[in-house]
């Protein structure tokens, strides 16, 4: 009885068969059964093991699927972002050095979207170095957007024209930026912070380089002044302004009142041959090494710039006035650009100690190699300036 009553489970699929009904069947039966019994049991662990390795694989799934989503919140923001932030593109900055910055200043989430964001712009390349406005909190696509636009970039554009004094660049300064030309003055009185040669003497007249500037919103006076004095020291070292004074016997100091001078008085092609006549008046018996340059004695007289200088102001007992004392000025007039700079680093060859602008209009400058010829040229003004100049003289 206890055989037929006791039964045997395999694994998880059931009761098997007795004992009883296993003996009534052939010995080959009864193998016969028990293969019958294995195949719906492999079956079973087969789909049994489906299921495993089934719901292992959604779970792994899932759970990247949720840590890639989670991940990717957390690498950008959606912006559009709040507050203000100016932020500086420097030179040679990469995506990543730039996305780093961003991110410690709480522009951008991570440098990665930064990164992403500015391999996926078709502008990247029409990044310029400045200044820009962001905000915290953007998303990494918004704020390539705004690096990439040079439109956005912030700046004060301060343009200074060649020939100026350093009363008249100041002037323009506070004028274009928001200080005061107090706060300029207050820098020049002391000129050993602006970077200037020795030979400037601390005088940063002629040294404060006319060009255009792109000065950023964390300029300061001191600051703006110094990049002029840098800009000024890159154009003589691009006309070798101390290995020239050397050759021509001069100092760089007396090379930079020269073009100063070149400045003054004149313009393009015409600028070697002004500075061959300044030479050839310093160093020949021609006029005695007088220059007899009106701008200097306008500088004397603090007259406006391209002024006639009276009488009486040729009369000026000054350093300045050319027509009384032999030899340069003790500075530079005003401020000589890179044409000037090169025309008295390297002046044309001549004879020549005159010079005249016979037409005011188109600038015609004819040069005179003796006193005679010097006349001619100018009763040639003086008839223009009778019959063609519209009162201009």
């Amino acid at each position: 009885m206890t055989d037929e009553h006791d039964t045997e489970y395999d694994g998880v699929l059931g009761p098997a068969a007795t004992e009883t009904e296993e003996s009534h069947a052939p010995g080959g039966a009864r193998r016969g059964a028990r293969k019958r019994r294995s195949v719906p049991g492999c079956l079973a662990v087969l789909v049994a093991l489906a299921v495993i390795v089934g719901g292992f694989y959604f779970v792994v799934t899932w759970g990247i699927d949720k840590v890639g989503e989670q991940f990717s919140s957390a690498a950008d923001y959606d912006g559009p972002g709040h507050g203000k932030v100016t932020f500086q593109v420097v030179s040679g900055d990469s995506a990543a050095s730039i996305g780093r910055r961003l991110k410690e200043q709480g522009v951008v989430a991570s440098v990665d979207a930064f990164i992403e964001a500015a391999n996926g712009s078709p502008d990247w390349s029409n990044l310029q170095a400045g200044y820009f406005p962001l905000k915290k909190e953007m998303a990494a696509e918004d704020a390539v957007a705004v690096l990439v636009d040079p439109a956005n970039m912030v700046k004060s554009t301060v343009t200074v024209p060649e020939g100026l004094r350093v009363v008249d660049i100041v002037a323009i300064l506070a004028k274009e930026t928001d200080y005061k030309k107090s706060d300029f003055e207050k820098v020049l009185q002391k000129p050993d912070q602006l970077g200037l040669p020795d030979y400037a003497g601390g005088n940063p007249e002629g040294y404060l380089f006319p060009a255009t500037y792109d000065f950023g919103p964390d300029a300061t006076p001191k600051s703006m002044l110094a990049a002029m004095v840098t800009r000024w020291q890159q154009a003589a070292d691009d006309a070798d302004l101390e290995g020239r004074a050397a050759e021509l016997g001069y100092s760089p100091a007396e090379l930079m009142t020269i073009a100063s001078l070149v400045q003054s008085e004149g313009r393009g092609d015409d600028m070697p041959k002004i500075a061959r006549v300044i030479y050839n008046r310093l160093e020949g018996t021609e006029t005695n090494g007088l220059l007899q340059i009106d701008s200097t004695v306008n500088y004397a007289a603090g007259n406006k710039l391209g002024a006639v200088p009276t009488t009486a102001d040729l009369e000026l007992d000054s350093p300045y006035n050319t027509y009384k004392n032999t030899g340069l000025p003790p500075t530079p007039i005003e401020a000589p650009g890179d044409d000037a700079i090169a025309a008295a680093t390297h002046p044309a060859d001549g004879g020549w100690y005159y010079y005249v602008t016979v037409n005011l209009k188109t600038g015609e400058t004819k040069f005179a190699e003796t006193y005679d010829e010097f006349l001619r040229y100018k009763q040639e003004l003086a008839d223009y300036c009778a019959n063609e100049s519209g009162g201009a003289c």
